[in-house]
């Protein structure tokens, strides 16, 4: 198997994308099968302190009416025997950011995902790689199975190679205006509205989701809601045609770096068998945030991106009446300017109850994951989410809305019969968040069960494994759907 993707971890992220690719790989491998990766060679890359040498291998594929020659790397997964190799072009990739500069997308975005595109497809010629599936993710790596089965199908190295397109977030789909077709080098013909045109533009991420013999989403609830106008980002019609090579699998997250028992972040380590220690941890963060140390005083955690999409829209309105609650709220994130401004206020406004942290913080993210009594994400879209696995891996409770992984993962907590494993918003709707605060409040009364519930849930297995277990038998469905 063969991943490509624009980023990966420990050599570059933007988002949980890079996460995916980094920790996958590792799994499979585990289970006894030859992945291996591929990146572009961005800067970050070449630059990071890790272990990268040239191979001495050049190629060119050529891009419009020119043709553009590159170099390949190699390094390894640390402490694996997994290769990662990279495309080396420097016009392209040698840049600040990955994708875009101030704010702004890089102007030949489109251009840049071509040549990485028809490199990943030549490195398997030059590398004279045995491939049976490439897994491509996101709409920068959406040319792939266009380019595998329009031109590389009938080469003998690829007759037999199946590809799996992997969303991670609809929402994101490289569109360019429609001359930018000529650079593709593929026939007028296929851009067509079953394919790569989407109201009079290119579309990339349409293009994986057309010409792909599977495709998947990041949870198996998510892999529905696509299908409808609210999640679909107005692709819904292509993935319904596609419904019967559509497939949801969760994502997992990394226990070893996500480990209260072993993490160096926290004043103290803990487990779920001795979750007195936890405590110590809560009094910690309370002291990193200025607010009164108090044990028993319920405490909610956030790390997240501040946007609508993350449930700011609903949090804003209702905060207010949140905070006049006998609780602490403690938020880390960065987002819109305007949500900024608005935290900011709050903050000053209840100087005992809210700590705003408006940065990116890795050591504190671990804090309030085991800091937090409670752990809240009121996504309206969460095609995964990792934020809610994480913090019951910490024993913070989730209180999450039900949309994507977050629906798969917790489920309403029902004190009667003990079933379910946090608090549930059903609706996408103000009150209805304020209301799941206001019972996961009075569940936190009974400590005896809550603490069942904390010790519950760190029992729960998120790993990658589980995950990986199920692309493997993803990937022998895809070469079953080869068309």
């Amino acid at each position: 198997m063969l991943m490509a993707a624009s980023e990966a971890v420990p050599f570059a992220k933007t988002g949980g994308l890079a996460d995916v690719c980094g920790a996958l790989p590792v799994e499979l491998a585990r289970l006894g099968h030859q992945p291996a990766l591929i990146l572009p060679a961005y800067r970050q890359i070449r630059y990071s302190g890790l272990p990268i040498t040239p191979m001495g291998i050049d190629f060119i594929v050529p891009i419009g009416s020119k043709t553009v020659s590159g170099h390949l790397l190699q390094s390894r997964l640390p402490g694996t025997d997994v290769p990662v190799y990279f495309v080396q072009q420097d016009h392209y990739f040698d840049r600040e950011e990955l994708y875009r500069l101030n704010g702004k997308d890089y102007t030949d975005n489109c251009e840049r995902f071509v040549f990485f595109s028809r490199a990943v497809l030549e490195a398997i010629r030059l590398l004279e790689l045995q491939v049976d599936i490439i897994h491509v993710n996101d709409w920068q790596t959406g040319l792939v199975p266009a380019f595998l089965k329009i031109e590389y199908r009938g080469l003998p190295r690829y007759r037999n190679t199946a590809s799996l397109f992997t969303i991670h977030n609809m929402a994101y789909q490289g569109q360019f205006w429609h001359w930018d077709m000529l650079l593709t080098g593929l026939d007028w013909k296929y851009f067509n509205w079953h394919q790569m045109e989407y109201f009079g533009k290119l579309n990339l991420l349409k293009t994986g989701l057309a010409f792909a013999d599977a495709v998947s989403t990041v949870s198996e609830r998510y892999a529905q809601e696509v299908l409808t106008p609210e999640f679909g980002e107005r692709l819904d019609p292509i993935l319904r045609e596609r419904r019967d090579h559509l497939f949801g699998i969760l994502n997992g997250i990394d226990y070893q770096e996500m480990d209260p028992a072993t993490s160096p972040y926290l004043v103290a380590n803990y487990d779920a068998d001795h979750l007195d220690r936890r405590s110590e941890n809560k009094l910690a963060l309370q002291r990193e945030a200025n607010l009164p140390q108090d044990p028993t005083k319920p405490l909610i955690g956030m790390v997240s991106r501040l946007s609508d999409q993350k449930g700011f829209d609903l949090l804003a309105e209702v905060l207010d009446h949140v905070l006049d609650l006998d609780l602490q709220f403690v938020i880390l994130g960065t987002g819109e300017q305007h949500y900024h401004e608005m935290l900011l206020k709050i903050a000053q406004a209840y100087p005992r109850k809210a700590a705003v942290f408006l940065t990116f913080n890795a050591a504190l993210t671990h804090k309030i994951h085991a800091g937090a009594d409670m752990y809240l994400m009121p996504s309206r879209i969460e095609p995964c989410g990792t934020g809610q696995m994480i913090a019951m891996r910490y024993g913070s409770v989730p209180i999450v809305r039900a949309t994507g992984g977050l629906a798969d993962t917790v489920q309403n907590y029902d004190l009667r019969t003990g079933t379910g494993n946090g608090f549930v918003i059903e609706k996408h709707d103000r009150w209805a968040l304020f209301a799941a605060i206001v019972r996961a409040l009075e569940h936190y009364r009974d400590a005896e069960r809550w603490r069942a519930l904390q010790r519950k849930n760190m029992m729960m297995d998120f790993s990658w494994a589980a995950s990986a277990r199920k692309y493997v038998a993803l990937y022998e469905r895809a070469l079953q759907l080869r068309g």
